[in-house]
């Protein structure tokens, strides 16, 4: 048993249902609440139930009274509240006289301030580096992603009130909302954690909460490397290509890394370049200086005020970047970055969902349709044969190992067709286990591009490649 689910066991044991709120009123409650506070010896022991009371849930309720739910959402006043807490606490303790053993007293303490002014239940999920994502259904299922693989957790929220709470706690300081006219956002938790929630009435068996969690200390080269995602001599070439300022477009399914994988060649860029980037809610964590941060905005309660990513990508063309970096293309938008990869924007990146490089042209043409302009579709193949250079392809295996599986350049046109060039590809050799075993290896292709290479001063071995010599 892994030491979160000890972790969770042990905090359910000791403290009910891991959770806020106000309890549901009720005459067992009532009464029991009545003998507590009439009693003239301390309670001592675990932290639990007395007389039908959940003192957990008792001091909860009594913080939340005094404090009122407003001044939970204001993330501003973020350790003035918590000395409020740790005032009210000891002062509520003291009043029920409640008496509690040094590390049970600690314990009720931080469950207590995870629900107020944490995620509650979903803190120690959060807390595991193990667990890459977070999924709940409804308030009483809650799922984890472990090795890539799903399992669900003893854990849960109190009630559909309780993981709404949360949800709020999590999208109010952003700006953002959710309600029944808008029953659904995209968010993001302080470290860049990616987060969905939908709820009623589209939301059929209670609110849906997804949370992609970002690693604390974000991958480099060497961990990718170490996974098993790719090669030193993928990752040399990639290098390469960012630095020559090929334009690239990292494909994949929900779920493949395709985010880490653009954070992590974003990396390569010279730090004397100014960049842009433009997310739906940013996520990337880019180390050079010199980085804009564009975030676009749903429209508001009337309606209105709603900034969109291809809005952000025609406003950036003015700011004078060197790159742009689009988190992902999922429309118009799509149109507006193919026309600045072919106006001097050279180096610039993108993702997109699609299941193989083929796929990705194809997807790219429908977006670009989706703009609006009334173009055929030779005009659009021929600005994104121009424009992309290459198409990284990123899959999420069977073992849910996430591998860079092709690399394919974009060569050019023939007839109505854009032709490409696989010039790396993933070839399994076997099973170990569970677990898929092989290797991304080159096909022995020169790039059509390798000049640009050349010409940035970088000279690659003949390895790379798996030829001899250029």
């Amino acid at each position: 048993m892994s030491s979160l689910l000890k972790r969770i066991e042990k905090s359910q044991g000791s403290g009910g249902q891991s959770g806020a709120g106000s309890p549901t009123p009720s005459p067992q409650r009532d009464e029991g609440l009545s003998r507590l506070r009439q009693r003239r010896e301390p309670v001592h022991g675990m932290i639990g139930q007395y007389g039908g009371v959940d003192i957990k849930s008792l001091v909860q309720s009594r913080l939340l009274e005094d404090l009122g739910p407003g001044d939970m959402f204001d993330m501003t006043r973020m350790e003035e509240l918590r000395a409020r807490i740790d005032e009210l606490f000891n002062t509520i303790l003291a009043e029920e006289n409640i008496v509690l053993a040094r590390n049970e007293r600690r314990r009720l303490h931080d469950q207590i301030v995870a629900e107020l002014l944490g995620y509650g239940p979903l803190e120690p999920l959060l807390e595991d580096p193990e667990i890459t994502e977070i999924m709940t259904v409804g308030h009483d299922k809650i799922y984890v992603e472990r090795g890539g693989l799903l399992e669900s957790v003893p854990v849960h929220f109190e009630s559909e009130e309780h993981l709404r709470r949360i949800i709020d706690r999590i999208v109010a300081p952003l700006g953002r909302r959710i309600d029944e006219s808008s029953p659904y956002v995209d968010a993001r938790l302080p470290d860049g954690s990616r987060v969905n929630a939908v709820i009623p009435p589209i939301a059929i068996d209670g609110s849906a909460l997804t949370i992609r969690k970002f690693s604390k200390v974000p991958l480099t080269v060497q961990n990718i490397i170490d996974y098993g995602s790719a090669t030193v001599e993928l990752m040399e070439f990639l290098r390469a290509c960012v630095i020559a300022q090929f334009n690239i477009i990292i494909s994949g399914g929900t779920g493949s890394g395709k985010t880490t994988l653009l954070n992590i060649l974003s990396g390569f860029i010279p730090a004397d370049e100014r960049i842009i980037t433009i997310e739906n809610a940013a996520e990337l964590q880019l180390r050079q200086e010199h980085v804009v941060r564009l975030e676009s905005r749903p429209p508001n309660i009337e309606g209105q005020g709603e900034i969109t990513i291809r809005d952000l990508v025609i406003n950036s063309l003015r700011m004078r970047p060197d790159r742009i970096i689009v988190g992902e293309a999922r429309g118009g938008e799509a149109l507006d970055m193919i026309q600045a990869m072919n106006t001097g924007h050279d180096g610039s990146m993108s993702t997109v969902h699609s299941n193989s490089p083929r796929d990705t042209l194809a997807r790219l043409e429908t977006m670009c349709l989706m703009a609006g302009m009334d173009l055929p579709s030779r005009a659009i193949r021929e600005q994104i044969a121009s424009a992309v250079h290459l198409i990284v392809h990123q899959d999420r295996m069977r073992d849910g190992t996430r591998k860079i599986v092709k690399v394919s350049e974009i060569q050019g046109m023939e007839g109505d067709v854009i032709t490409m060039a696989d010039l790396f590809e993933f070839e399994q050799t076997g099973m170990d286990g569970r677990r898929i075993v092989g290797r991304i290896r080159p096909t022995g292709l020169r790039p059509k591009n390798i000049d640009r290479i050349i010409d940035a001063g970088i000279q690659l071995p003949p390895a790379v490649f798996g030829v001899g010599r250029y």
